[in-house]
């Protein structure tokens, strides 16, 4: 199971920090994604990490701004948010799986949600 949180209400230019903690499976073993979803938009990539923090993907929108790091000893992924804009708000959904891709059909398990909300 994978469990995000960390999200809230922000103002404009603000940070948040996103956990997704991962239980009953070796963390290790996957890669780990970080997709957002806005309300009456389709579920959208945001970035990813290999197995072992080697490897590291940003959608455009968010270089820059965004970091995801990983603690394997921990089981937790993390996505730092910096800059943080109106139009990052959504439900953001951790996700783990067994290919580097940015597809999100190819990612076995998914976290429940965390809602960031951005204010202007």
């Amino acid at each position: 199971q994978l469990q995000a949180s960390g999200g809230g209400l922000v103002q404009a230019g603000g940070s948040l920090r996103l956990s997704c903690a991962a239980s009953g499976r070796t963390f290790s073993e996957y890669h780990m994604a970080w997709f957002r979803q806005a309300p009456g938009k389709e579920r959208e990539f945001v970035v990813l990490i290999s197995r072992s923090g080697g490897i590291t993907v940003y959608a455009d929108s968010v270089k820059g701004r965004f970091t995801i790091s990983r603690d394997n000893a921990k089981n937790t992924g993390y996505l730092q948010m910096n800059s943080l804009q109106p139009e990052d708000t959504a439900v953001y959904y951790c996700a783990a799986g067994s290919r580097v891709t940015r597809d999100p059909d190819q990612y076995d398990y998914w976290g429940q949600g965390t809602q960031v909300t951005v204010s202007s």
